[in-house]
């Protein structure tokens, strides 16, 4: 009888593989990319463009937000919770400025990550990761939605960016315990190195 050290686990169904795994499905994500990426885009380029959050009132809809947000901490079933409020209150307000940079730099650096499909589960992770922080802020619109796709763009993260800058830049780079061809090249330098230097 099999220990349980050597069960292998559950193996992943063929229908997730299929969505996640197989090249055929790049194209879907595509979509999906082109989609969620230009919502991120689009985001950042406003806020870019916009005084009160790069601007000279830079912080002002920062401040705005966590002024919002922090009106919902009340009632016997809060949309802020209380440990998020804390974080709002001592890590953001004093700081609005620069989060109003780093958001704004952020948005568009997801979107042009999906959209041109360079390090798409990354990108993807930090876009459900702002996302979730909308969310937690009180803030529906379309983040929902959004984090949702961005959640599964995670998942595809082996052919979701395939129709994309990954289909050259994952080759080169590796994945992390899978260095890819530009490290492999390096560590074979390397070794030849040492095996042809002369001995003292």
């Amino acid at each position: 009888m099999a220990h349980a050290t050597e069960a292998n686990g559950f193996q992943e169904p063929a229908f997730a593989k299929f969505l996640f795994s197989d090249p055929r499905m790049s194209f879907f994500w595509l979509l999906v990319r082109i989609y969620a990426g230009w919502q991120w885009l689009e985001g950042g380029l406003e806020k870019l463009n916009s005084p009160v959050w790069t601007g000279d009132k830079a912080g002002t809809a920062m401040a705005g937000f966590v002024g919002r947000a922090l009106q919902q901490t009340g009632g016997d079933h809060p949309n802020v919770q209380g440990w998020y409020a804390w974080f709002l209150q001592y890590l953001v307000q004093p700081y609005t400025v620069q989060w109003s940079y780093a958001i704004t730099a952020g948005e568009i650096l997801v979107g042009l990550g999906l959209i041109v499909g360079l390090f798409t589960g990354i990108a993807a992770f930090f876009g459900g990761l702002m996302n979730a922080n909308f969310l937690l802020a009180g803030s529906v619109s379309t983040n929902p939605v959004l984090f949702v796709l961005a959640t599964w763009l995670v998942l595809a993260w082996r052919n979701a960016g395939l129709i994309g800058l990954d289909r050259f830049a994952l080759p080169a780079l590796g994945v992390p315990g899978q260095p890819g061809k530009l490290f492999n090249r390096t560590a074979e330098g390397t070794a030849h190195q040492l095996k042809t230097k002369p001995a003292h």
